[in-house]
């Protein structure tokens, strides 16, 4: 991809992986163009690059938009998710070094500070903080295939996860469990934290689509 197009692509997939473009919003082209100060060749580029990894659907003769998911896909998505992501988690423990642990934690302490009640939550920062801890470990599994497949469902629970919906409980419960995560990598016990990461996804399932599949 030629940079200008993956600059735009890199925006863009910003913009809707925070919230700040919604799920089944419509995007012009000539409206991306003229607000990002480029041709419509970039953006086309960056919008078939965005539809490949699952951020947007491009109709014929309708245009492009942001991806949006039934509930029934959204049970399939978490259904894959339950069967890869735990298994992810497990392979990448015995690779991370003390810099991504390091990070992990950090990124985990960090979740707690904006996440908790408040006047100082921030539920908007947490959806960046959570992509990032995720995306540590889906990419220490050390496997570009399951890396690719785990990050087209991921992306879609990204962008349609919204931390208001979460009840207090539910929160607290997804906020300790990535601190569990890392006290388990710390401990080089791939299956704990591989148990921990289920749990979490059951937690998040029950919160976006209820809990019985």
């Amino acid at each position: 991809m030629r940079p200008a197009a993956e600059q735009v692509a890199q925006s863009l997939r910003e913009e809707i992986l925070s919230g700040a473009i919604a799920s089944g919003a419509r995007l012009g082209e000539a409206d991306l163009a003229g607000r990002l100060s480029v041709s419509r060749t970039p953006i086309r580029e960056a919008l078939s690059r965005l539809a490949a990894e699952g951020l947007v659907e491009i109709q014929p003769n309708r245009g492009a938009r942001v991806a949006s998911w039934s509930a029934e896909h959204l049970r399939e998505i978490f259904e894959l998710r339950l069967r890869l992501e735990p298994y992810a988690v497990r392979q990448a423990v015995p690779n991370l070094g003390p810099e991504q642990l390091d990070e992990l934690d950090e990124l985990a302490a960090r979740m707690l500070r904006v996440g908790g009640p408040g006047r100082n939550q921030d539920l908007s920062a947490l959806v960046e903080l959570n992509r990032r801890f995720h995306g540590l470990f889906i990419d220490a599994a050390g496997s570009p295939p399951l890396a690719g497949a785990l990050r087209g469902v991921t992306h879609a629970a990204v962008v349609t996860r919204n931390f208001q919906d979460y009840t207090p409980d539910a929160l607290s419960r997804s906020l300790h469990h990535h601190v569990e995560m890392v006290a388990a990598a710390r401990a080089g016990a791939g299956e704990w934290a591989e148990a921990i990461m289920r749990a979490h996804l059951y937690n998040a399932r029950a919160t976006m689509i209820g809990g019985h599949s």
